[in-house]
């Protein structure tokens, strides 16, 4: 398991969020509150932040737990964006291990994470991955589960979809093949965050036009978080947070206004 943060909204450090907070994801990777499996998330971390005028974000990914690079709170310190995803990694059983493993993924403007676990990995996901062209598994960033799912999801980007069908129609695949998996997945391309609730927690933090982060657990006691429940697609900007339940039918995304909940 993992635990995960994406943010949009008026430019702040990063470590504001992911250093200073007193349950932050920093210390999330030691000390969870809310992790329904694993406890401590040492198997590698990452950050992706977009720099003004640049649509491509910057990635810092390392291999070992965050508590022990000494360089990252003093990047965190004084590195400002308006958007960043920042991941702590514990790595599942079968996956690899090493740098490349670690969220955030990325492509173009893109950057991705993955909190959970394919079960049955890999053999359950074959005729999945099947669905790829060669050249795109051949490319995968890693052997583990989350790569692949990045793998699905940029697949469907690239071929025109929403970020939000993107993300619906690749869980909803990848848990009619392998159905006791944990999805739930990350995206933002800077300007919004696409997530989904499926087996493990999932919250939201909303001031409307100001931010919004989304985030695996509260990094504080702030009583404004508010939980998404179980496979739940989210849909954000820093103005609005749109919550749409994931049915085991692929329905319309545009559902009708009970179905929806807007914030």
């Amino acid at each position: 398991m993992c635990r995960h943060l994406a943010y949009v909204g008026a430019e702040e450090p990063l470590g504001r969020l992911i250093v200073e907070p007193a349950h932050s994801l920093y210390r999330q990777s030691w000390a969870p509150r809310r992790q329904r499996y694993g406890t401590v998330n040492a198997d590698g971390f990452g950050v992706g932040w977009y720099a003004p005028g640049d649509p491509v974000p910057a990635r810092y990914r390392r291999a070992g737990p965050i508590w022990a690079d000494a360089s990252f709170a003093d990047l965190a310190r004084v590195v400002r964006s308006g958007a960043f995803l920042a991941a702590v990694r514990d790595a599942t059983e079968g996956n690899a291990a090493g740098e490349a493993a670690a969220a955030p993924f990325g492509a173009g403007r893109w950057l991705f994470s993955h909190n959970g676990a394919v079960s049955g990995w890999p053999r359950s996901v074959a005729a999945v991955a099947r669905t790829l062209p060669p050249a795109e598994l051949l490319s995968l960033e890693a052997r583990c589960d989350s790569a692949l799912l990045w793998a699905l999801v940029l697949n469907r980007l690239s071929s025109g979809d929403e970020p939000a069908q993107a993300l619906a129609d690749t869980v909803l695949e990848v848990a009619g093949a392998a159905p006791d998996s944990r999805l739930n997945l990350l995206l933002t391309g800077g300007e919004t965050i696409t997530a989904t609730a499926w087996g493990d927690t999932l919250w939201y933090l909303t001031e409307p036009g100001r931010f919004t982060v989304v985030a695996s657990e509260p990094c504080d006691d702030d009583p404004h978080w508010q939980e998404v429940p179980d496979r739940t697609l989210l849909s954000a900007t820093r103005t609005e947070v749109l919550l749409t339940p994931l049915k085991d039918l692929r329905d319309d995304l545009a559902s009708a206004p009970s179905e929806e909940t807007r914030t």
